[in-house]
This record gives C-alpha cells, sequence and structure tokens, in this order.
C-alpha cells in the first residue's frame, strides 16, 4: 500500500520535474567552506518516512514529523533527533486522530507540539493536533468540510501569544473551483479547538489553494500566499496566485497578483518571511526568466521585485516549492530548491539544491543534492540554530530502503542535514 502523500504529491511533482528541466543555464558560484552533514536516515518501517523540516530548540535538539510509514501504521510520525543524532519516535499517528502530515510542528514555551495532518481525523479531511513531551497527542480540531469549513490542511501552523493557531487549508468553501471542494481557507483554532473561519477563498481575484504556512507582524497581521487565484494567465486558467494579508480586525486584503511572466513569479506555495522593514521575501514555483521559480520581495507599498529567478540544471536549481526562506542578521537570504542542479543518482532534472542570496541578489549554491545517500528533494525550508548551523530535511534519498520505492525506482526514505554555511 503506498501512502497517499507518494499519490498526491511526490509522484505528480516528479513528473511535472522531469519534462521540465531543459532551461538555459548560466554559471553559478559555488560556495567551498561551508559543511554538510547527514544527521539521519529514515529507513521506512519503524522510523517513518518522507520528512518535512525540523525545528531545533535550545539543546540541540531537532524534531519534526514524516508523512508515512513508522510502524504499525503508515500514517507518519513526530520524532525527535537528540545532538548525538539519535532518533525517538514522539507520536505514531493514526487515520483516526490524524495522518500523514505535510508539515513540520511549531513548540510553545512549554514544549507542547502543534501541527496540522493533512488527512485523518474523524471525516478524513484532515486534523489540527497538540503532542505534549510525554507523547499524548489530543486532536484540536477535525476539519469537516462542511458549512465552510476545511479540507487539507497541508502548510504549517503559526501560533501567537494567546496561544491561538492559524494556518490554512487546501479546500474549503462553497463547492466549484473546479474540484467541487472549494478554493481554500485561513482558519485560527483557540486552544480549546473552536475555529473562525478568517478568510474563504474563491478562486478569483482574491487567490485560491493556500499551501503553506502563515507569517505574522508585531502587531498581529497575518501574512500569507495563495498558490492559485488572481491573474488567469496560468495553470489552465486557475491564476497565478496572489500574496494576502488579513489585519487583526479579520480585513483581507490582496497585497500583490503574480503574472506569471519572464519578469515576475508564479504560484507560491511557501511561507513568507518579513524583515523589521515590513518587506516580505518568498518564492514561486514558476516564473520568471527561464519559467523555473523566482525568490521575490514585496515592499510595504506592495511593490514586488524578483531578487533571482532560477535557471536550472546543470549549475543551478529550480522550482523552489515548500521550503520558506531564511534571512540572517546580514540580510543574506537562504533556501533550497526541490530539483535542479548536478545530475543526481535519480537522473535528470536534479534532487535539488541549498543555495544563498546575497543583499545583491548574487546566488552562491552551497550544497547539491545527489540522492542516495546524500538526500533528494529537500522540503520544509531551513532552521537556525543561533550558531551559524542550518537544519533541514529531504523529502527522499538516503541509504537503500526496500520500503520507499515508487514506479520501480528506489529514492530512500529521505534524511535530516545540517549545514554550517
Amino acid at each position: 500500500m503506498a501512502p497517499p502523500l507518494q499519490i498526491k504529491h511526490w509522484t505528480s511533482r516528479l513528473t511535472l520535474l522531469s519534462l521540465a528541466w531543459l532551461a538555459a543555464s548560466a554559471i553559478i558560484p559555488s560556495a567551498q567552506a561551508q559543511t554538510y552533514t547527514i544527521l539521519y536516515s529514515f529507513q521506512g518501517e519503524n522510523d517513518g518516512a518522507y520528512p518535512h523540516g525540523v525545528i531545533v530548540d535550545a539543546q540541540g535538539n531537532l524534531y519534526g514529523t514524516t508523512s508515512a510509514y513508522g510502524g504499525y501504521s503508515y500514517d507518519g510520525t513526530a520524532f525527535k533527533l537528540n545532538p548525538l543524532n539519535q532518533e525517538a519516535i514522539l507520536y505514531k499517528f493514526l487515520a483516526g486522530y490524524g495522518s500523514n502530515p505535510f508539515s513540520g510542528v511549531i513548540e510553545d514555551a512549554r514544549g507542547d507540539f502543534f501541527g496540522a495532518t493533512l488527512y485523518g481525523g474523524s471525516y478524513g479531511l484532515g486534523t489540527v493536533f497538540g503532542i505534549d513531551a510525554k507523547g499524548n497527542e489530543v486532536v484540536l480540531h477535525n476539519f469537516t468540510g462542511v458549512a465552510g469549513d476545511g479540507e487539507y490542511p497541508e502548510g504549517g501552523l503559526l501560533q501567537d501569544a494567546a496561544g491561538n493557531l492559524y494556518g490554512t487549508a487546501l479546500y474549503a468553501g462553497k463547492p466549484g473551483c473546479g474540484n467541487g471542494m472549494g478554493c481554500g481557507m485561513v482558519f485560527k483554532i483557540s486552544k480549546t479547538g473552536e475555529e473562525t473561519q478568517l478568510h474563504i477563498f474563491t478562486g478569483h481575484a482574491d487567490g485560491g489553494w493556500p499551501i503553506a504556512n502563515l507569517v505574522s507582524d508585531k502587531v498581529g497581521n497575518l501574512y500569507g500566499t495563495a498558490s492559485g487565484g488572481g491573474d488567469t494567465n496560468c495553470d489552465g486558467g486557475y491564476g497565478c496566485g496572489t500574496v494576502f494579508k488579513i489585519d487583526a480586525q479579520g480585513n483581507y486584503t490582496v497585497l500583490y497578483t503574480f503574472t506569471g511572466g519572464t519578469s515576475d513569479g508564479a504560484t507560491p506555495e511557501a511561507g513568507l518571511i518579513l524583515d523589521s522593514a515590513g518587506n516580505l521575501y518568498g518564492t514561486t514555483q514558476f516564473g520568471g526568466t527561464a519559467g523555473l521559480g523566482t525568490v521575490f520581495k514585496l515592499d510595504p507599498a506592495g511593490q514586488e521585485t524578483v531578487l533571482y529567478s532560477f535557471l536550472g540544471p546543470p549549475e543551478d536549481g529550480s522550482f523552489p516549492a515548500f521550503s520558506p526562506l531564511f534571512r540572517d542578521a546580514a540580510g543574506n537570504l537562504y533556501g533550497e530548491t526541490t530539483s535542479g542542479g548536478d545530475p543526481c543518482s535519480y537522473g535528470v532534472p536534479g534532487c535539488g539544491i541549498i543555495f544563498m542570496l546575497n543583499p545583491s541578489g548574487k546566488e552562491t549554491v552551497l550544497h547539491y543534492f545527489m540522492g542516495s545517500g546524500d538526500g533528494a528533494y529537500p522540503v520544509g525550508g531551513l532552521t537556525p540554530d543561533g550558531k551559524g548551523n542550518l537544519y533541514g530535511a529531504t523529502g527522499y534519498g538516503g541509504p537503500f530502503s526496500n520500503i520507499c520505492i515508487d514506479y520501480d525506482i528506489e529514492y530512500g526514505c529521505g534524511t535530516v542535514f545540517k549545514l554550517t554555511p
């Protein structure tokens, strides 16, 4: 039995990327001083498979989720990796209580973890959950898909000072949007599990199908991306996507609408980051000079600047999907692409890269993923530890496992890695 993730996401992604790699390329400098280390490689059967990013605590422990396998079910795990790189399973998901998390977890001041599952729950449409330090799980919300409620929360969560959780669901609202399940929503879940629908997307000018997590500013405004809607030039009329804001009073505003041209991006599928001046930074999966994705900046006046257009293999990455950026104190941006780079053990179009953009927009490739043993198709973004190290996860790759095989290709079950730039 193949876990839903393989069918819904990775298989379609690999097919898409293999059709799009024949783009122009340029010589991209590769940094020589960085150190890349595999901290853990998943095997699938007992420890889980297909991780989606990690967070790090003050003691150097890493926490994350796998979207499949993990013992007596195929439903994924929440895990801890200690500084000795020993993995412990915090929780094994079961369909009735949520299954297949496609995003990582966040941690509160008490040491409790929160996240969302793409599937499972009382209605099979996903959940918002909490896990305490002892591994006890509570389902805070079961998505129903009824009366505007969401379906399939694919992105991660954001928590405010009062303990409320915020996120997005891929589908929601009135039937339509070409799928009969609605165009998605932004939601709030209180500490007691009460849901508030902050915005129901229409798939038109306001955007549609949000996939990523949200970010907030100091006064409680929320910012996010919708992967579709807006300008209808992209994706057969489904739209090129938008950047939006929901203020503390619940008012929804579109800050930017992507057009998909060579001078603009299309299909933002990763969350945003915010600097102290109010500028937003993010990526688009498509668009740009070669149509292989962009890194962009959006200033408080709504002026967008494409900081970088990915050029694809063999030297550059392509398709920066599902991985938010990280910005250091010097203004350098770090991120991942799910494809591109040198041909890896899985062949073209490459297994992805880790990159850095300096404040002038010059790219340096920090690591080319090579597939077997090394990791492939990074997702979830990079997490700093305050000491100059960055941590992340690859959805595939690592050593051989007879569990993680698609279409007779052994892709590996994924890795957790450390990078010192």
